[in-house]
């Protein structure tokens, strides 16, 4: 007997508490509470009924409201007109099963049924397909979230004991008035003919809605079905997503003021005011570099260090709709930047002895179509600290750099890029002495309006790896 009842128990704990617990507790699977400014979502359950209904369904429009009404299928079975009416004036009609019974005390196969032909009374009186679904008293089982693929169950954030005549319309009115709130789901009661309502129940919930919804329309709240509320939530998750909070913008804000120091500590000069790079010049510190011209870069050679602008960096991240579109815009940015590069350093003294323009990026494809040699940095204590430094700053300054340092990590590698400087005069820079090639590969217009390319070869976004683009360049 004693392992007959620990059975009982095992198998109502996980069959039926821990499904429930969980989906109020948590919201898992279900829907029970929007997001939003000025909008409530007002549910209805157990109707309909041919004498409340019809009423609430005159206050509904008195206010321009709409609203979601969760049908029992017998009720709505005896009176189609209702449902045909509830969807003509614009409200949604959802599933509360057959017959208004827990599915704690039905098989799954029995729930099933009994929402399948709830769903077939409605889309009989109405011809359009059901999307939601709310189990009696709110209470899942095991079997539901898989069964239910196709409905979204829908619970509550507040409910007011309506079913109840004995709380009176007076003392319903300040229970509610407590949740006239945006982003509300109330639950209230059309029909008082369930197991545990009074019968005339839903008159005190129309007197107490009429006060709530005039109060609510004072101070410019809406009234609104579920599938409204709901779509309004997600655009609200999608502007928290794509908004910083302060403690991201505040750790931006620190690491753009320690960017800007380092730049005046070791003299980077900027490419114009609006450029994607700045440079210095530097020796190169490592081994033999073969580059794709057959010229090598040695140790102890002179090179231009290329720093990507981050600030500019974090506002293409920011600004950008997708991967795809940040890509293209990087694409951009250093075809334009390579030559004004060619025209700033053209002629000066300091640039004489270069032997190539160099960077670190974590850009893993795509740098060889603009002139670059890309090879794996030796493994060590400077690559482990470069990999460290250059993934920090992706999260740092990407609004979704924890996710595309999960998604890409493993793409994620610096690489070290370098260009002979003979080869880059030869496909940036023209003749350093022709001035008019220094105005066109700065950015200026020639004479039929068009902005010079200064030689470069055109790139697709398939050339280049938007995931990676965000990447950055040394620092």
């Amino acid at each position: 007997m004693e392992n007959i009842l620990l059975w009982v128990f095992y198998f109502l704990t996980f069959y039926a508490f821990l499904p429930g617990l969980v989906s109020r507790t948590f919201g898992f699977r279900v829907f029970k509470k929007g997001r939003a400014e000025k909008e409530i979502a007002l549910t209805f359950d157990d109707g309909p009924d041919p004498v409340y209904t019809p009423q609430l369904l005159d206050l509904l429009k008195k206010y321009n409201a709409k609203a979601t009404f969760f049908v029992v299928g017998v009720h709505a079975q005896q009176h189609p007109e209702l449902l045909k009416r509830m969807h003509e004036e614009g409200h949604v009609i959802g599933i509360h099963n057959y017959v208004h019974k827990s599915n704690w005390l039905m098989r799954p196969a029995t729930v099933k049924k009994q929402i399948q032909k709830t769903y077939d009374i409605i889309k009989g009186a109405t011809g359009e397909r059901v999307h939601y679904y709310r189990p009696p008293w709110g209470i899942v089982n095991l079997f539901d979230f898989s069964n239910l693929g196709y409905l979204q169950i829908i619970l509550w954030t507040s409910l007011f004991g309506d079913w109840r005549k004995r709380v009176g319309a007076e003392r319903l009115t300040e229970r509610m008035m407590k949740k006239l709130k945006p982003g509300q789901v109330l639950l209230l009661h059309d029909c008082g003919d369930t197991f545990g309502a009074d019968h005339d129940a839903p008159a005190n919930m129309l007197k107490a809605l009429e006060h709530y919804m005039e109060e609510g329309t004072k101070r410019g709240l809406r009234f609104v079905h579920i599938t409204e509320m709901i779509a309004i939530t997600d655009k609200h998750k999608e502007a928290a997503k794509s908004t910083p909070s302060l403690l991201k913008r505040g750790v931006v804000a620190a690491w753009l003021a320690w960017e800007k120091l380092f730049h005046k500590v070791f003299r980077l000069e900027s490419i114009g005011s609006d450029s994607i790079f700045h440079i210095r010049v530097t020796q190169y510190h490592g081994k033999t570099m073969k580059l794709g011209d057959g010229r090598n870069l040695h140790d102890k050679d002179k090179v231009i260090e290329l720093h990507l602008d981050n600030g500019k960096l974090h506002r293409f991240m920011m600004e950008s709709r997708s991967l795809m579109h940040l890509a293209i815009r990087m694409i951009r940015e250093v075809e334009s930047t390579l030559p004004r590069i060619a025209a700033q350093i053209a002629g000066r003294k300091e640039y004489q002895d270069v032997q190539a323009i160099y960077g670190i990026s974590m850009i893993n494809r795509g740098v060889e179509k603009f002139g670059f040699t890309v090879s794996d940095l030796p493994k060590g204590l400077f690559d482990t600290m470069t990999r460290m430094y250059l993934r920090l700053m992706l999260r740092v300054l990407n609004p979704a750099g924890k996710s595309r340092l999960k998604d890409h990590k493993e793409k994620l590698n610096p690489r070290a890029m370098a260009m002979s400087m003979e080869y880059f005069w030869h496909r940036y820079g023209g003749d350093p002495s022709d001035q008019a090639w220094r105005s066109s590969a700065a950015g200026l217009e020639d004479k039929d309006g068009k902005h010079a390319s200064a030689g470069t070869t055109p790139l697709s976004h398939n050339d280049f790896e938007g995931h990676n683009a965000a990447g950055g360049v040394t620092p």
